[in-house]
């Protein structure tokens, strides 16, 4: 199977726009009056009436639906710790793509700064303007305590959907998957390659799916109680995974397992690979720009469902699938915490728009009917 490569027709269409998103006036200013209306005399009037209750900026200013995404750059798609300037093109196409799914306004702010108690502050700092924050790309385990601390000290909605739309994909995907190749959830080993911030939200909302062992890997190998040094994200994760403790590497942990989930780096993975697994075994080869093993050869290796995180290849596995609505819906329903219950809601949502699994058709597509809304009324109950 031969696939496009998108590289130079990426690089040349940025090019061409010089940054995807603009931003546009929602009435125009043609006169005199208009000209009092938006700006001199009459927006005086509306300053005072927000000075008196700033809680009514939802209702007369861009805060009632504009989305900050905030990156730091240190965790950029499979590409790592690139900076600012390269987590830029990444923060402009959420912004689009909140636009364009589920009419949500959005402004890329890529920071220059790492630190974490830095990345709060300046959040708190820009948090009046914005009705959500959308943390994307910040490298574990610092995204946790950032995500968490904003939830306490802010009155809008906090998302880091590395995590959740990723683990809300991931589980939507699955139990299409599980239909095709007959096999029960309970019952199933599963190996999550990449302990990350992706790869710990998905572990956590397998586990309270009710999955089966799932045992996670990092660059390190096996998620384990004889290694030492972890930390607090992955030691709390012992609680939940690795339930044989298990310890070595990727082999190791492929050996009779049933599901590989990969959500790490390029080409970590052979058919050979794929072949220590159960029969009919499912491959999430989900690492950005470039999957963990090639379909193909995941094939060849025996896995009988394949995905990937890219479009161009059948069955693709993205958070895309997803924060759209989730923020559409937080914002609608003025919730501000994603409870494990919307994310369970919304995955079952999304999986029930596929009639009939198949092999190549396991997840709907971005673009398909009901995706978006399918996140929204997960939130609304």
């Amino acid at each position: 199977m031969s696939k496009h490569n998108f590289d130079e027709e990426a690089i040349k269409k940025h090019l061409e726009l010089k940054g995807k998103i603009v931003v546009e006036p929602k009435a125009r200013v043609l006169t005199d009056e208009d000209l009092s209306i938006y700006y001199t005399p009459g927006v005086g009037a509306v300053s005072r009436a927000l000075a008196k209750d700033p809680s009514r900026a939802k209702e007369l200013t861009i805060k009632s639906d504009m989305v900050a995404v905030v990156s730091d750059g240190s965790a950029v798609l499979g590409l790592g710790n690139v900076g600012p300037e390269a987590a830029m093109p990444v923060m402009e196409g959420k912004a689009m793509l909140l636009k364009q799914l589920a009419g949500i306004n959005a402004f890329p702010i890529c920071l220059d700064t790492q630190d974490t108690e830095e990345i709060i502050m300046t959040i708190k700092n820009i948090a009046p303007v914005f009705a959500g924050i959308n943390l994307e790309d910040i490298a574990a385990p610092k995204c946790f305590e950032i995500e968490t601390r904003l939830h306490d000290e802010l009155n809008i909605p906090v998302i880091h959907d590395d995590q959740h739309a990723t683990a809300i994909a991931v589980m939507a995907g699955l139990i299409n998957a599980l239909k095709v190749v007959g096999k029960d959830k309970a019952d199933c080993k599963t190996v999550i390659i990449g302990s990350g911030a992706a790869g710990i939200g998905v572990a956590k909302l397998l586990h309270k799916w009710g999955m089966g062992d799932i045992i996670m890997i990092d660059s390190k190998g096996i998620v384990s109680s004889t290694r030492e040094a972890l930390d607090p994200s992955k030691q709390a994760l012992l609680a939940i995974t690795n339930k044989l403790d298990l310890s070595g590497g990727i082999q190791d942990a492929l050996k009779g397992s049933d599901i590989v989930l990969g959500l790490s780096q390029a080409n970590l993975l052979t058919s050979d690979d794929i072949k220590l697994m159960n029969k009919d075994s499912i491959v999430f080869a989900m690492a950005n720009p470039t999957p963990e093993i090639n379909p193909e050869d995941a094939i060849a290796g025996g896995a009988k469902v394949v995905a990937t995180g890219r479009s161009d290849y059948p069955n693709q596995i993205n958070n895309v699938l997803v924060f759209p609505g989730m923020f559409k819906g937080a914002i609608e329903t003025s919730t501000n915490f994603v409870t494990d219950e919307i994310k369970l809601k919304a995955a079952e949502s999304l999986a029930a728009i596929v009639d009939d699994p198949t092999q190549d058709n396991i997840i709907p597509g971005v673009f398909d009917a009901g995706v978006v809304d399918a996140i929204v009324q997960a939130f609304k109950g």
